[in-house]
C-alpha cells in the first residue's frame, strides 16, 4: 500500500524536527506553503485541536517564521 502523499508531507511539517519541518516545506510551490502556514496558525488558534497537535504546530511555525508568535 503507498502513504498518503498528503499524510507524508502532514507528518514532516508536524515531526517536530526542525530540518524535517524545513525540507518538506520547501519541497512544496510557494502556494501550497501559504496555505500550509494560514492552516498550522489556525490550529494554534482554534478550538478542538488535540493539544499534542497544537504543539507540533507552534513548533513548525516558529521553525518556519521564527519571526512569527502565538501573540500576534
Amino acid at each position: 500500500m503507498n502513504p498518503d502523499p498528503l499524510e507524508i508531507i502532514w507528518d514532516g511539517l508536524l515531526s517536530r524536527d526542525p530540518d524535517r519541518i524545513r525540507a518538506t516545506y520547501a519541497d512544496l510551490d510557494p502556494e501550497s506553503q501559504q496555505v500550509v502556514l494560514e492552516h498550522l496558525l489556525r490550529m494554534t488558534r482554534e478550538n478542538g485541536w488535540h493539544a499534542e497537535q497544537v504543539h507540533s504546530a507552534q513548533t513548525a511555525l516558529d521553525t518556519l517564521r521564527p519571526d512569527h508568535s502565538e501573540a500576534e
